[in-house]
C-alpha cells in the first residue's frame, strides 16, 4: 500500500481503504489524470463555527475506462514531516461519471469544520490535493500533490460615513474595521497593517472611484477623512490576501447640503 503511513493514521480506515494505491500495476499504461477541481475552482472560505461541504473531483483518462477515482487535502511540509491537517471525503467511493468510454469524472464531497479541522491560523493557505485513479484494467496512478487548493479565513468589514447630513466643503469622517475569522479562538479579530481602498460613487452614478489607500491600525481600525462636495455613497474595499478572501462594503450615503 502506497498512502504514508502518517496519513493513515491522521485520516483513519478511509485512507486505507477507498484511498489506497496497489504497489503494482498491469503492463499496460496508467491512467493519465487531466484535471483535479476543489469547491468549483473557487477558494473555500470559513469562519468561525458553520462547517461546509466543498464538491471535489478527479478527471482521468486510460484505454480501458476509469474504475474509480480519489482525492483528499493535506497541510503541511510534506507527507512524511510536518503534516498538521488533513481533510478526507465524506464517501467511501467516488461517484464516477463517464464522459466517453476511456475518460471519467470521480466526484467525492469534503466537510470541513472550524472547529474540528482548522486549529491553526498557520492552516490558511494553500492545501496539497493527494489523488489518484484506478482504471478498469486495474492499472493505477497516484500523485502525493497534484495541485493546491486555497482555504481561508473569513474576512469581515464594516464603514460608517459621517456626519449625516453635511454641509458642502465640511468634512466627513469614514470609518470603519477589517477584521478576519480566528480558528484559534473562534472569535474575529481586527487584521492589522493592511491596505484597503476608499471609494466613492455619486448618487448620480453607478461606478465607484478610489479616491485614496489606507491602513488598518493594530486593532484593524480604519479612519480617514475626505471633504464634502456632492451626494454618494462611500465604501470601503479590501483586495484580498493568500490567506483572507476580498471584501467590500455597501455604500453608505451622505447628503451634502
Amino acid at each position: 500500500m502506497r498512502i504514508r503511513a502518517t496519513v493513515a493514521a491522521a485520516s483513519g480506515a478511509l485512507v486505507l481503504s477507498a484511498l489506497a494505491v496497489p504497489a503494482a500495476h498491469a503492463a499496460t499504461a496508467d491512467p493519465v489524470i487531466s484535471k483535479v477541481t476543489v469547491n468549483g475552482g473557487k477558494d473555500v472560505v470559513l469562519g468561525t463555527t458553520a462547517p461546509k461541504t466543498v464538491t471535489v473531483s478527479v478527471t482521468a483518462s486510460h484505454a480501458s475506462g476509469i474504475e474509480s477515482g480519489w482525492l483528499l487535502l493535506w497541510h503541511g511540509k510534506d507527507l512524511d514531516e510536518g503534516l498538521d491537517g488533513v481533510l478526507t471525503p465524506n464517501e467511501d467511493d467516488a461517484t464516477c461519471k463517464a464522459a466517453s468510454a476511456t475518460t471519467s469524472t470521480c466526484s467525492l464531497t469534503i466537510t470541513i469544520d472550524p472547529r474540528a479541522d482548522l486549529t491553526k491560523n498557520v492552516q490558511a493557505g494553500s492545501w496539497h490535493i493527494l489523488t489518484g485513479a484506478e482504471a478498469k484494467d486495474g492499472s493505477s496512478t497516484y500523485y502525493d500533490s497534484y495541485a493546491t487548493a486555497r482555504i481561508q479565513r473569513l474576512s469581515k468589514l464594516t464603514v460608517n460615513a459621517s456626519p449625516e447630513p453635511v454641509k458642502k466643503g465640511k468634512t466627513i469622517t469614514v470609518a470603519g474595521k477589517l477584521s478576519r475569522a480566528n480558528w484559534e479562538d473562534h472569535a474575529y479579530h481586527g487584521y492589522t497593517g493592511q491596505p484597503v481602498k476608499l471609494q466613492f460613487r455619486k448618487k448620480t452614478s453607478s461606478t465607484y472611484t478610489t479616491v485614496k489607500t489606507i491602513r488598518t491600525n493594530s486593532t484593524g481600525t480604519l479612519k480617514t477623512t475626505v471633504k464634502a462636495s456632492v451626494d454618494g455613497y462611500w465604501r470601503y474595499s479590501f483586495a484580498g490576501t493568500s490567506t483572507t478572501p476580498a471584501v467590500t462594503t455597501a455604500g453608505d450615503f451622505v447628503d451634502v447640503k
